[in-house]
């Protein structure tokens, strides 16, 4: 089974490639990291007591702002996740508590999901991971997607989005800080197996999504073939084995193409301009 990591910035637009990816006629598992981080931090869970303990009841929700149900004085209030983001993207020491708390139990939880992927005999899944670079999980998947679009539009689409009641919009010195607090995007291409470009219209992004699952399903079906991986988990272990290890080497040799300096480094940015715009999701050849 081929495991695919897929991410990007914030406001790139990449859960509309994965809700493309997951809609017929691809029905692709996807297992989405930000909905389990969502599900780890509800009330009463280890998670929840957790950040309750570091943070304290500032980030609860008030009483009047929860459902009616969890507003008894009997049941713990839900965190207000807008506050609660405020305050780690504005504090590097805080965000870095909340990941150690937050990022063990997501990862356990994404690894019993894609093992029953495994166990239904799927042929791909896609683990929808914001922070894949920065957390180091690229090193555990098949093949890594980087949506892409540049800080401009990424600013302008957050700065869109409708607030979560009862926070106001977002402010552009709030914008900013979210986008700051990710690796900057050029800084992950090199990580990348296949780049979208999710600032060309739909129908082009879908197209090139399209073509990509069609390279998935090539590669799976090459030897020793997924169903026999499945048959056999050994020699599926094996081939994990085999390409994680691939994918590493890969990976560096790409980061020291982009670290090089003079006209060689120079060279290299623009070919990955290029190799960008002509991309639109198409995966490395070079490499």
């Amino acid at each position: 089974m081929l495991v695919v990591g897929l991410t990007g910035g914030i406001a790139t637009g990449k859960s509309t490639v994965s809700s493309i990816l997951a809609a017929p006629p691809h029905n692709i598992p996807i297992i989405d990291a930000d909905l389990i981080a969502r599900q780890v931090l509800d009330p009463g869970t280890p998670a929840y007591k957790e950040v309750l303990s570091h943070f304290g009841p500032s980030i609860l929700l008030p009483p009047s702002s929860s459902s009616s149900s969890a507003s008894s004085s009997s049941e713990p209030l839900p965190i207000d996740r807008a506050a609660l983001g405020q305050r780690v993207f504005n504090s590097e020491s805080d965000r870095k508590v909340l990941n150690s708390i937050v990022h063990p139990a997501v990862r356990k939880e994404m690894a019993w999901q894609v093992l029953k992927c495994y166990l239904r005999g799927e042929w791909v899944v896609v683990v929808d991971v914001p922070l894949l670079i920065e957390t180091g999980l690229w090193k555990w998947v098949g093949r890594t997607v980087v949506v892409y679009v540049s800080e401009q539009i990424q600013l302008q689409r957050l700065l869109a989005r409708p607030p979560i009641p009862p926070n106001p919009p977002l402010t552009r010195e709030q914008a900013l800080s979210r986008i700051n607090s990710q690796i900057p995007l050029p800084q992950k291409l090199p990580y990348a197996d296949h780049i979208i470009d999710n600032s060309s219209p739909l129908p082009t992004v879908s197209q090139s999504i399209t073509h990509l699952v069609r390279s998935w399903r090539r590669e799976s079906e090459s030897f020793p073939g997924w169903w026999w991986c499945w048959v056999c988990p050994p020699l599926g272990l094996f081939r994990a084995a085999w390409v994680l290890a691939g994918r590493g080497k890969r990976v560096e040799r790409r980061r020291k193409n982009t670290r090089g300096g003079g006209a060689s480094g120079k060279r290299r940015e623009q070919e990955e301009e290029v190799e960008l715009k002509v991309m639109g999701g198409g995966r490395r050849e070079r490499d």
